[in-house]
């Protein structure tokens, strides 16, 4: 009983910050700071109302759209790729296939920063920049080693025997792809949809970086909107966006939560 108690306290502490900055959505502006209790004493909607119109002539419904938009091209690109490339090491024989898988698993060590001003400087003479396509268009290349590696060790965990069972029934490694391992690897799919889904919503660097026009803005950049280093931010407005922010978030993990512990499950223990 103790154990529990301590356990639900420690929840409590964890979700107070959450719990103050949806109660502060609710609240005055001169009220935010002012009351460390995330119960408002007074009620206030027109947060809400100011923060979806938006900033700039731009409404808040632009900047979700966006990252809707380019969280999905990202999660496709991923999800693609990443499993091609997973099907490659797993169950294909190449040459120099160790040496690769290894270069591979590498690039996870490889801080982000580094490659940053290369990339840069080449989506600058691709004439990229400003645009969603250094966003998008890595993601098709099979970049993130982390959900290649994820799959391989998903992909192992499946018999061959399937794979000589369809061989022999005329299947070559494309149909061996696309009707056997494709539909047996759902968890891990659905584990690369949500971790590519949420890193991508949530990604402010790299957007801040290539993003210059405020019309193609995402939800990120377009929070950071409203506050402004030299004069009155709007507190209330950015709080009660971030709260609507979340939304997208808990409905994709609350959806997918079944295989999304499945996908971790069996992806993390076999090798």
């Amino acid at each position: 009983m103790a154990k529990h108690i301590l356990i639900s306290g420690i929840a409590l502490v964890m979700l107070y910050p959450v719990l103050w900055m949806l109660g502060s959505s609710f609240k005055p502006g001169h009220m935010i700071f002012t009351e460390t209790w995330f119960w408002p004493q007074e009620w206030n909607f027109q947060n809400y109302m100011n923060g979806w119109t938006g900033i700039q002539g731009n409404p808040f419904s632009r900047f979700l759209t966006n990252s809707i938009v380019l969280s999905l091209g990202a999660v496709l690109g991923n999800v693609v790729s990443c499993s091609m490339a997973a099907y490659a090491f797993a169950r294909l024989d190449f040459r120099f296939k160790a040496i690769c898988f290894g270069l591979m698993l590498m690039t996870i060590m490889l801080p982000h920063h580094v490659t940053l001003i290369p990339q840069y400087i080449l989506f600058n003479h691709l004439e990229w920049v400003n645009t969603y396509l250094p966003l998008v268009v890595p993601k098709w290349l099979a970049t993130d080693a982390f959900f290649i590696f994820l799959m391989v060790q998903f992909f192992r965990g499946l018999p061959k025997e399937l794979d000589e069972a369809a061989t022999i029934d005329g299947c070559g490694p494309v149909r061996i792809y696309t009707k056997v391992i494709i539909p047996l690897a759902f968890p891990a799919l659905v584990t690369t949809m949500i971790f590519t889904f949420l890193w991508t919503w949530d990604d402010f660097f790299s957007q801040l970086i290539y993003l210059s026009d405020v019309s193609k803005y995402t939800v990120p950049l377009g929070l950071r909107l409203f506050l402004d280093s030299s004069s009155q931010s709007d507190w209330g407005p950015m709080f009660a966006m971030s709260v609507l922010s979340l939304v997208p978030c808990f409905i994709v993990f609350m959806v997918c939560q079944k295989y999304f512990v499945e996908g971790i499950a069996t992806s993390g223990l076999k090798g």
